[in-house]
């Protein structure tokens, strides 16, 4: 199986600095910044630096020290933002989208970390 990176996309655009973000946490193999449309009071999109379509293209692929990276990073976003799950926080909900079933709109690996109020179900039974 492969996977089609198109360099153009808005994150590749973000991390080349070709546009502009509010950046919440920069790591050696990630970023995370404020999403310019926020569903939560805390909504935060960590990506990885390096060209991956999605969760299971950078499971796949990605170097240990990546991988290490870029869930420390998802977890670092969390504690700094409070909506960690533990006696300190709320908790919050991770969300990787993948595919046209999983209404990927960016073709790059992001997380997007929501919380700050009670999200509701995840689903609705079909």
């Amino acid at each position: 199986m492969s996977y089609h990176y198109d360099d153009q996309n808005i994150f590749a655009k973000i991390l080349r600095g070709e546009i502009p973000n509010s950046t919440v946490l920069e790591t050696a193999h990630s970023l995370a910044f404020n999403d310019i449309n926020p569903l939560a009071p805390v909504h935060v999109l960590v990506i990885p630096r390096g060209p991956y379509v999605c969760y299971d293209h950078f499971a796949l692929e990605a170097s240990d020290e990546e991988i290490l990276d870029f869930t420390r990073a998802v977890g670092q976003v969390c504690r700094m933002l409070g909506v960690q799950a533990d006696d300190a926080g709320d908790g919050c909900r991770l969300i990787a989208n993948a595919g046209a079933n999983g209404v990927q709109e960016v073709p790059h690996l992001h997380v997007h970390v929501l919380g700050g109020r009670m999200l509701g179900r995840m689903l609705a039974r079909a």
